[in-house]
């Protein structure tokens, strides 16, 4: 039986990134030999919102593929959701290393990352040759750290319409951390003129990724300039830079994981007791077991993401989640998941 604590001892031994790109050959492999890993899916958990449909409500935040590289592994693991990049228009190298670090005793992660990626093309191009997956696939769109403020709605116009033809929907990402002045841009001026601009060019899904630090009147706000302008949906949250969450936290950087459970979780409330019924709402933060995944499906999220957890439980917790989602169904006497959603909203 396969057990990743021990694989995980080995893989913590390592520097944080160098274990990452293990994992990345791990799944490029596991994509090509698929038949060694059972899927497990229920119609329970089938759901369907837009024109977008998922085996499950269960996805992979943006950060973990930023290149598209391991798609048909993560796959293969069941997601019904896998967010790809951020991505940038042109490739970069990110920030300077070290800026990946593991807290292991709270299962949280600190990044500073900096939208590391290989470019918008390369990434369509991977895109293009993918055989076709069972998970939906959004694309996550930043901006590069060189272009200024005044010239970032043209970078999210370049990946956005590079990449029209292989997203099944898309995010701005204007809530990183790790990019210099980038939350500067989480106003309302500028929210309007990015979808508006986006609009012009899709009909596909269109998300604002919000930052879980701001004060919750501005960030709702936000959000409401972003779905009058044409925005489908509301992803909240990113990471936090709310060092205090975290027992020797660095200075810089985003927290993800457990010890963001709580404050994810209250932002998350504040924007589905306002937008519930209006938009699609996705849950991130702190989500690390099936018990808390439906709390937020019932508070309102039409699907959650996770991303610390599938690093510190390891491959099978998709399954897990998804198993334990069902029998909490099963109790709760619903039949599928789009009964439960938003079941205790109001």
């Amino acid at each position: 039986m396969f057990d990743y604590g021990q694989l995980k001892k080995g893989l913590f031994c390592l520097e944080a990134e160098h274990a990452h790109a293990l994992a990345t050959q791990a799944l490029r492999i596991l994509g090509a030999c698929p038949w060694f890993f059972s899927r497990f899916e229920s119609p329970l958990l089938e759901t369907s919102f837009l024109d977008l449909k998922l085996p499950n409500p269960i996805g992979l935040a943006a950060g973990f593929d930023k290149d598209a590289r391991m798609l048909a592994g993560l796959d293969v693991l069941g997601f019904g959701n896998i967010e790809v990049g951020s991505v940038t228009p042109k490739g970069q190298f990110g920030n300077p290393k070290p800026r990946l670090f593991r807290f292991a005793k709270q299962e949280s992660l600190q990044n500073a990352m900096g939208f590391n990626n290989q470019g918008i093309i390369p990434l369509v191009s991977r895109l293009e040759h993918i055989k076709p997956l069972k998970s939906v696939v959004g694309i996550n769109l930043g901006k590069n750290k060189n272009t200024p403020l005044e010239h970032a709605l043209e970078d999210y116009k370049q990946g956005l319409q590079a990449s029209l033809g292989v997203g099944d929907y898309y995010v701005f990402n204007l809530s990183s951390p790790n990019t210099k002045n980038l939350r500067d841009l989480q106003n309302e001026s500028f929210v309007g003129e990015l979808f508006s601009m986006a609009v012009g060019y899709t009909h596909k899904p269109l998300f604002l990724k919000v930052a879980p630090d701001m004060p919750i009147d501005t960030l709702l706000a936000i959000c409401q300039i972003a779905l009058d302008k044409g925005a489908r949906g509301i992803i909240a949250t990113n990471t936090t830079t709310d060092y205090s969450l975290l027992s020797g936290a660095k200075n810089f950087g985003g927290i993800s994981g457990r010890v963001l459970e709580a404050k994810a979780r209250a932002v998350f409330a504040e924007v589905a007791r306002a937008f519930f019924g209006r938009a699609i709402l996705v849950a991130v933060g702190g989500i690390s077991d099936g018990k808390e995944a439906y709390e937020r499906i019932k508070m309102g999220a039409h699907f959650v993401q996770i991303f610390s957890a599938f690093i510190y439980q390891g491959p099978l917790i998709c399954r897990q989640i998804k198993q334990d989602i069902v029998k909490l169904l099963q109790r709760d006497g619903l039949r599928s998941i789009q009964e439960a959603i938003g079941v205790d909203h109001g």
